[in-house]
């Protein structure tokens, strides 16, 4: 019996984190031009809140959202919940607005480790030799969001907490 729960705790783990790449790095296949934002809350929810680590605070009104805000919502995501090395609160925000959408991601817990060449690669100051593949959904948002003409902010390195925002 314990071997049964094991095995499907390890399949569901395994579904929710294939669906949270799939929509994070892939084409998000059956959905049209935009996105429902539940699809990205509970993609995050599997990918975090099923270890009980880290609470999720969803604070997304939106019916939808278009693919690229829904990529760089679901990577910054990534980056701040993967820094939550000993859990904590992971709080994620989007508002659309005429011709932007906003997206705020904050961590906060008992201690918070973000890569520098994480940080760099957001920032877009790093070198074409740092990135590797522990960079790379960094950069890809980087990319994502410059290519859209938007801008990303950071908190400053140090913060007790992290802070990243995109429009």
């Amino acid at each position: 019996q314990r071997c049964m729960e094991l095995l499907g705790d390890s399949a569901r783990t395994s579904a929710n984190k294939l669906k949270f790449f799939r929509l994070a790095f892939g084409s998000a296949g059956g959905f049209g031009d935009s996105v429902p934002p539940h699809e990205a809350k509970v993609a995050i929810e599997g990918m975090f809140a099923g270890t009980g680590r880290v609470k999720i605070g969803w604070m997304v009104e939106e019916q939808m959202l278009g693919k690229l805000p829904v990529k760089v919502l679901l990577n910054l995501a990534l980056i701040v919940g993967d820094a939550l090395v000993r859990g904590g609160q992971l709080d994620i925000g989007a508002e659309k607005r005429p011709g932007v959408t906003e997206i705020v991601v904050r961590g906060e817990g008992p201690k918070v480790v973000l890569d520098p060449d994480l940080r760099a690669a957001l920032a877009g100051t790093l070198p074409p030799e740092g990135l590797a593949s522990r960079t790379a959904a960094a950069w890809m948002v980087r990319a994502l969001v410059t290519g859209a003409g938007g801008e990303i902010a950071l908190s400053a390195p140090g913060e007790p907490m992290l802070l990243f925002g995109a429009s």
